[in-house]
């Protein structure tokens, strides 16, 4: 078989002189689950040897500007610099960790809102600047870290990162140059170390061999003689790392907290279960993020059987985009995750743990559209396991992506979020695999990983362009030319004035059914019915704000995120994106027409792309218009 591959453009993509067709073994299969190694990453700083501070000019307006100073026209960054601790609003007298996170999460949220809520920041960036938020030195930083960096998903090209060290950038020349070789790089999240740039990347974990441990192999010191706490205990993630715990590494006795404790559904079964292998297990009725409660549980720990591990698995979801959260819902997340992390840690710091694991999110890693408050909680976590390693103490957090295994935290998914994901290029992992991922994430001892199913292949579809900068190096190069599926935006507009009204309207129509198919998971564009209501549909806040960026990506527009309510159905968007696109009193082309002139002469009308003249708006005053003049 010869094989040629075009794009909808006529160019070439791919020509195979022969394509040869084999026989595949059952072994050559496999069993099916995937080795650990390769579900199994890690965040590392890269430095953009390309971009440097000291190889740009200076800076100065309008190229930037600091947030709240600046007036008129915007520059094309405007920087705002998260307070320090002490200088953080409300935070009142005494300011601790939890206190400063809520603080500074709450101020961000406040600064991001009333950014997109301005029309006229449409044209700039804002830059957000940190110290700390990438060290874990402040979990406070870490967390608005998190909290944008799911503003930049549901907002692309609106928001930076930038984390600067203890070196002084208070110069506006030097903050000038780094600004320049920020806005260079392309990169939305730089941190800057002693005077170098460097991106955020995912690799693979290691060596990216890591054998799956046996029975061994979780750390020598937890001892079966000692307890493990497992907060969330009662839910389903705690569960199975329950069982796996006693099954596979021989735990034998288990503190489990929740919020019902015993009264929990299931819990009697899951009791049941582990006493049946042997364990002794307590459960007890906790909310782990009242640091007195989780204090007296904690204390109550038999000391024949002291303290030996922490699971951490307790959380809350409040999903919702940026616009829509609130103070309060930044703050109900952050108090189950964070707040309850924080407190484990400083009640058992002066334990001597073997284990300190503490279950974060996908979520914060890549800042996953419509959950701002949930990356900033999972953000501390991954901050806080770096603090505990930094200071000698046991700490690990691991960024679950999905599990196939239905929770409370997951039940709420439907085919069109999973369908969303996997064109993103995360898959759901069975509970076989994610326990076999956390063994071999406890056995290699980096304080973050990332365990996640992910298909590269639909990451690399996107194409180079496509692919977001966290995933670049695990997609690795992008050798071929994609094909080309549609017009560039000044393409589009071009072409749309070239063309008829009915013609311009298929063309546009067809955009916007296509895209919302794609949002939606139909495989066919005719599904989507130009008179229905985009929410009859099927369409929620979350992939309004995905159909409005597929279309501004398509038509160069800037988009308000309330697109899709604004003009609520296809029809109506059409319309409104064609007026966009070629103004409301547009001309259309007209073919060549012969129109008597007096005499036998004819006059021709070829292809106008301009405005009607004369005062006009449509063919027919342009048509009229002529008649009068003849």
């Amino acid at each position: 078989i010869a094989v040629a591959v075009f794009d909808t453009t006529g160019q070439p993509v791919l020509t195979a002189t022969s394509l040869v067709l084999r026989p595949v073994t059952t072994d050559q299969l496999g069993t099916g689950i995937p080795d650990a190694a390769q579900s199994l990453f890690e965040v590392q700083w890269m430095p953009l040897p390309g971009a440097q501070p000291d190889t740009m000019p200076v800076a100065t307006e309008p190229v930037w500007g600091r947030h709240g100073q600046v007036d008129g026209e915007l520059p094309t960054l405007v920087v705002a610099e998260l307070p320090a601790t002490g200088d953080l609003p409300a935070t009142g007298d005494a300011v601790g960790v939890v206190e400063a996170t809520h603080a500074a999460s709450t101020l961000v949220l406040g600064w991001v809102q009333e950014w997109l809520a301005d029309a006229a920041t449409d044209g700039s960036r804002l830059v957000v600047i940190t110290r700390g938020a990438t060290d874990g030195s402040d979990l406070a930083a870490a967390a608005v870290w998190g909290l944008v960096r799911s503003a930049q998903s549901e907002h692309p090209h609106r928001f930076i990162l930038l984390d600067l060290d203890d070196d002084d950038h208070g110069n506006d020349n030097e903050l000038g140059r780094i600004l320049t070789a920020v806005l260079d790089s392309g990169e939305p999240e730089i941190a800057v170390r002693a005077g170098e740039l460097y991106a955020r990347r995912l690799t693979r974990a290691g060596t990216g061999r890591l054998p799956l441990p046996g029975p061994d192999g979780l750390p020598a010191g937890l001892d079966s003689r000692g307890t493990v706490v497992i907060t969330g205990g009662t839910g389903v993630l705690g569960g199975l790392v329950a069982r796996h715990l006693v099954a596979t590494h021989g735990v034998r006795h288990l503190l489990l907290l929740s919020r019902q404790g015993p009264a929990a559904a299931g819990a009697t079964e899951l009791v049941a279960d582990l006493t049946e292998l042997g364990a002794r297990v307590r459960v007890a009725a906790c909310d782990v993020a009242d640091r007195n409660a989780l204090a007296e549980v904690l204390a109550a720990v038999p000391a024949e059987h002291p303290l030996v591990g922490v699971v951490h698995t307790a959380a809350v979801l409040d999903d919702g985009v940026i616009e829509a959260l609130t103070p309060q819902r930044l703050q109900t997340v952050l108090r189950a995750k964070a707040d309850a992390a924080w407190w484990l840690h400083e009640l058992t710091q002066d334990s001597d743990l073997a284990l300190f694991v503490v279950y974060s999110s996908a979520a914060a890693t890549l800042g996953s559209p419509g959950q701002g408050n949930y990356a900033a909680a999972n953000a501390v976590l991954d901050a806080l396991a770096l603090r505990r390693q930094s200071a000698g103490l046991v700490g690990q957090s691991l960024a679950w992506g999905l599990w196939a295994q239905q929770s409370t935290m997951t039940g709420h998914l439907d085919e069109v979020d999973l369908d969303r994901m996997r064109r993103n290029g995360i898959l759901p992992m069975s509970s076989e695999e994610g326990l076999a991922l956390f063994d071999a994430a406890v056995r290699t001892n980096q304080p973050q990983l990332v365990p996640i199913r992910v298909d590269l292949a639909a990451l690399r579809r996107a194409g180079a362009d496509g692919v977001p900068p966290l995933w670049r190096t695990l997609a690795g190069g992008f050798a071929r030319r994609a094909a080309t599926t549609t017009d560039t935006p000044v393409d589009l507009a071009a072409r749309l004035a070239t063309m008829g009204v009915e013609e311009r309207q298929r063309t546009v129509l067809e955009l916007v059914r296509t895209q919302a198919a794609v949002v939606l998971g139909h495989p066919d564009p005719a599904t989507i019915d130009p008179d229905s209501a985009f929410r009859e549909l099927g369409f929620d806040s979350l992939t309004a704000v995905e159909l409005r960026n597929r279309l501004a990506t398509a038509t160069g527009l800037s988009l308000p995120a309330t697109l899709v309510f604004d003009y609520p159905s296809a029809e109506v968007l059409t319309d409104h994106l064609t007026d966009l696109l070629l103004g409301k009193n547009a001309a259309v082309a007209v073919a060549p027409v012969a129109v008597g002139a007096g005499g036998d002469e004819p006059v021709a009308i070829v292809g106008m792309g301009c405005r009607y003249p004369g005062g006009v708006g449509d063919p027919d005053g342009f048509w009229q218009l002529l008649l009068e003049g003849v």
